[in-house]
């Protein structure tokens, strides 16, 4: 429930600024807004905070990082801006402002929570991501959104930034485009009401509202649900009443890479190292290369709504530094075998179809779907996980600048609110196919930044 109501005659109590979502948006939003000397007051929904952050691998995109430049990776914002651009294919889709701001803001974002709070964070330089010229995903340890979320958690309430769990918010107060606090219900229903110079709303996107979900993106609204449930586009709700612009509701990530029946996350280096995807029928039919957001409703169009995805022992090494891989493999979610008629007769698939496909596959050729392989085959031993497609995270919002001030359908800046994260309009296109790996936590980073930082 998200309504919109004048501002009361006096408020519980008064911050200066008040930040919707304790999801990694939030957190570095709380850290930026601290740091510019503001009065800071975080509330989330959930008991303990997580989001879709705790969801996700937490790797960000970032060209020009100090890490990268230990690494000898030569990277740039132009170059990173370029990517994006490419991988939305259709001009226009992408504001060029904002792709510009999240490009030139990501490097600067990695080494401040790397150098000024001790995030531990180090490139993924072992495997290349779909639409990526460089390799710039930067991750934790884990190189998982649980460590992301905890360590930042950790951090804001050693900076002593006020963070309050169990109370989502459902009305936002008003004069005109002027935001002047927020009410939130409290876990025994009590309704506790906090005005604010500034609001960000870092409270994700609307995959949770399986109506809006449908309304905007009826060709995954059956798929299963990877985020977080709290994510029911309030954000939405509210812009809309206030008269805020929206752009690209029809705009998502997807995943094809979903075990099945467990639900784990399959990191998509077991593709980009040289794994292949077939069907119940043991037939390859796309260009896995391409991208996992696509994958999503590829793999969803297949017999039964699945997939196998077949790789080696040796891409299995370089997927274990994933979290996500190694509970995989604890749960039995990953089978291997020393024979492809084995592990055929594991994964249930005709043998005779799986020969022939990994038969035509040629080194260092193109094959019938354009993918273009590398010089390395797959051998023995083979590992494969049953997988299906799944929504990970909405990518289109609230249209906002690139300092993530919410802007209204007029074009004109709303004084003091800002969004950022899942609820602001990404850099993904208007569809599935323009999502670069690592968008989300991306645009959460760098805008989350920039709105916590902003002026009051």
């Amino acid at each position: 429930m998200a309504e919109v109501a004048p501002t009361p005659d006096a408020f519980d109590i008064e911050v200066e600024t008040l930040i919707v979502g304790a999801g990694a948006c939030g957190l570095i939003a709380a850290l930026a807004a601290h740091e510019a000397g503001q009065e800071v007051l975080v509330i989330e929904a959930d008991p303990v905070p997580k989001g879709s952050t705790a969801l996700s691998a937490g790797l960000i995109p970032a060209a020009g990082t100090a890490l990268q430049a230990e690494a000898g990776i030569a990277d740039d914002a132009a170059r990173f801006a370029a990517d994006i651009q490419a991988k939305a294919k259709a001009k226009g889709e992408n504001d060029p402002a904002l792709v510009a701001a999240l490009a030139e803001g990501s490097a600067g974002v990695i080494d401040w929570l790397a150098q000024r709070y001790g995030l531990p964070f180090s490139v993924v330089s072992d495997f290349d991501y779909p639409g990526h010229s460089r390799r710039r995903m930067h991750g934790l340890p884990s190189r998982s959104g649980a460590e992301l979320v905890d360590r930042l958690c950790a951090t804001v309430e050693a900076q002593g930034i006020d963070l309050l769990c169990g109370r989502r918010a459902e009305i936002l107060y008003h004069e005109g485009h002027t935001v002047t606090g927020a009410g939130l219900r409290a876990p025994d229903g009590t309704l506790e009401t906090v005005g604010c110079t500034k609001l960000v709303l870092a409270c994700n996107g609307f995959g949770g509202s399986r109506d809006k979900v449908a309304a905007h993106m009826p060709a995954i609204s059956d798929a299963l649900w990877f985020g977080h449930e709290g994510n029911r586009g309030e954000a939405l709700d509210w812009g809309a009443t206030l008269g805020a612009g929206t752009r690209h509701l029809g705009a998502y990530q997807g995943h094809g890479n979903v075990a099945h029946p467990h639900g784990i996350l399959i990191t998509w280096a077991t593709i980009t190292e040289g794994g292949i995807q077939v069907n119940r029928n043991g037939k390859r039919f796309w260009n896995e290369a391409q991208g996992y957001s696509e994958a999503a409703r590829v793999v969803l169009a297949q017999p039964g709504r699945e997939a196998v995805t077949i790789f080696d022992a040796r891409i299995a090494g370089i997927a274990r530094q994933f979290e996500d891989f190694r509970n995989a493999e604890a749960q039995g979610a990953v089978r291997s075998a020393d024979t492809l008629e084995d592990l055929a007769a594991q994964l249930d698939l005709p043998p005779d179809a799986l020969h022939a496909e990994m038969s035509a596959i040629t080194p260092g050729g193109t094959d019938r779907f354009g993918r273009l392989w590398g010089e390395t085959r797959l051998t023995p031993p083979y590992c494969a996980v049953r997988v299906t497609g799944a929504l990970f995270h909405t990518q289109g919002g609230l249209v906002t600048d690139g300092s993530g001030r919410v802007m209204a359908t007029d074009g004109a800046p709303f004084p003091n609110l800002f969004a950022a994260g899942g609820a602001a309009c990404g850099v993904s296109g208007a569809g599935d196919s323009g999502y670069l790996s690592g968008n989300g936590l991306l645009a959460a980073a760098v805008l989350g930044r920039a709105a916590g930082a902003a002026a009051l």
